[in-house]
């Protein structure tokens, strides 16, 4: 019998950067055309202006520091840190916003820290709070899900909302979200706040127009189903191994069993599991996010902890902070706890030196 010895890591799978960032885009595709079907053809020309942006300040970033051009932009990261910022934003918002979000990514995030695998803070995370404090008004302009909306509008009334602020025919996205019934639509996490202050109950908030049509009666009309989509895309990543199972599936869990703690604590104050699970980027950020090899943790236990608090601080930030939605803030906190993490749960040395039991001869 012939051995065949090789040194580790033993990966079966090889695949470069550009091949990992492409099957990550591949996986994104279902939630893509989920989020486009019930919430107009807007994230679609978002992730357009997105990439073009990203692309383009990428590589006019590397030609001033001399760096090699191709090369970096064919490894396909500034395309899919300008789709994870399309798909995060409203899907209306002005252009210039957008790109101003892909600078930060990519200009700030990204290339001041020395480009990809330097970076410290996930680029499309700290795109998105730049955006959330500039301007937070527009940042919470969503349009409601084609299924409840009195005008929806069509692909060249999008881009007229993104380029001027109206449609073709004059309605700008206040008016948009207004339904036939006079009621002002907005996110689930943006009602259910909104609702709590002004002293309904979750139970009551849940009966609002907002909810009405969806699945488990705690998924917001569309988002559910955008987050089911998005999920299948993630088990697919799993799946073929391009990500592993521990950050999404401890964020995950730590979502369930925070938001289950606080529900069963007092079910007319704090929202389901299922609420938090279905609404918001939560099953976005398991996936597609939180699990970003650059910026998140590298040992397995590490990698646990990791997913864990950011679950954790997604339903601290949503039921006590002042912002619906936390993932951001969530990811970002915990990029920072990164090298701590890696440096205690770091796997011991195989014949490493240990205390021993026996006294010295």
């Amino acid at each position: 019998m012939k051995l065949s010895l090789s040194s580790s890591p033993h990966q079966r799978v090889r695949r470069d950067t550009g091949q990992v960032m492409r099957i990550v885009i591949y996986a994104m595709i279902p939630g893509m055309l989920a989020q486009t079907f019930f919430f107009g053809w807007g994230m679609l020309i978002q992730a357009v202006i997105a990439v073009f942006s990203a692309v383009l300040f990428e590589g006019v970033i590397l030609y001033l520091r001399k760096r090699p051009i191709e090369r970096t932009l064919t490894d396909y990261s500034a395309a899919l840190t300008g789709l994870l910022i399309a798909i995060s934003i409203p899907p209306t918002l002005p252009w210039w916003m957008t790109v101003i979000g892909v600078f930060f990514a990519i200009g700030v995030a990204k290339q001041v820290y020395g480009g990809l695998g330097f970076n410290i803070f996930n680029p499309a995370m700290i795109a998105y709070v730049v955006l959330l404090i500039s301007f937070p008004a527009a940042m919470s302009l969503w349009l409601p899900a084609t299924t409840q909306a009195g005008i929806t509008p069509s692909f060249l009334d999008s881009v007229s909302l993104i380029f001027t602020g109206f449609t073709t025919s004059g309605y700008d996205v206040t008016q948009l979200r207004t339904i036939a019934d006079g009621v002002t639509m907005a996110t689930p996490l943006d009602t259910l706040k909104t609702d709590l202050t002004q002293g309904l109950t979750y139970s009551e908030s849940l009966s609002k127009a907002t909810f009405n049509g969806s699945f488990f009666d705690a998924a917001g009309a569309g988002w559910g189903w955008v987050s089911l989509a998005y999920l299948l895309g993630g088990l697919a990543l799993v799946k073929t191994r391009v990500i592993s199972w521990h950050i999404p599936g401890s964020m995950i869990v730590s979502v369930f069993i925070c938001a289950a703690v606080l529900h069963l604590a007092n079910g007319d104050v704090y929202a389901s599991p299922l609420f938090h699970l279905l609404n918001g980027a939560v099953i976005v950020g398991a996936f597609f996010i939180a699990t970003d090899p650059v910026s998140a943790s590298t040992t397995p236990r590490g990698r646990i902890i990791f997913g864990a608090a950011i679950g954790f601080w997604i339903v601290i930030i949503r039921v006590f902070g002042g912002y619906p939605d936390a993932v951001a803030f969530a990811v970002i906190i915990m990029n920072m706890a990164v090298p701590l993490i890696d440096y205690y749960t770091r796997p011991r040395v195989y014949g490493k030196n240990v205390t021993s039991k026996r006294g010295a001869k």
